[in-house]
């Protein structure tokens, strides 16, 4: 008898992708996602977050916008070039709060922009309702081929 057991299937909570390059935001965020009930995978850069999000299929995604190397914005266009990530809810955050950042974020294929500092409760309601709407169409399933 296998003993194997998928990761997913014995953690029911939603899995958030943590996309940030530096360590001390990086484990502020991820201390305050697991304290709200998710379980995080880690990315420094937007070169792991893309590997990241392939191998794992994350519910939801938190995409810092300035990383050395390849940005935030490339990184999200380059995930979603993955036909199962395409609905995949990503948040872009940044500390650049200009509405022109905000629209190279949704242009980029993000579903919303975030500046910091934000307000954690703002952020909770965000990533429930994404996560919600996610869950309701199904993203992370492959597309069918009726879905063009």
């Amino acid at each position: 008898m296998d003993q194997t057991v998928s990761i997913r299937s014995g953690n029911d909570l939603p899995t958030i992708l943590l996309v940030e390059d530096f360590d001390d935001t990086r484990l502020m965020m991820k201390m305050w996602l697991v304290k709200n009930g998710y379980h995080v995978i880690e990315a420094e850069t937007g070169e792991e977050a893309i590997a990241l999000a392939q191998q794992e299929r994350p519910d939801l995604i938190i995409m810092d916008v300035m990383m050395p190397g390849m940005n935030g914005l490339d990184a999200t266009q380059r995930i979603r070039q993955d036909r199962a990530l395409t609905r995949t809810p990503i948040v872009a955050v940044s500390a650049y709060g200009a509405e022109e950042y905000r629209h190279l974020a949704l242009e980029a294929g993000c579903n919303e922009y975030v500046s910091t500092p934000f307000e954690p409760g703002a952020l909770a309601d965000l990533i429930r309702d994404l996560l919600q709407d996610d869950e309701s169409a199904h993203s992370n399933a492959p597309p069918t081929d009726l879905e063009h």
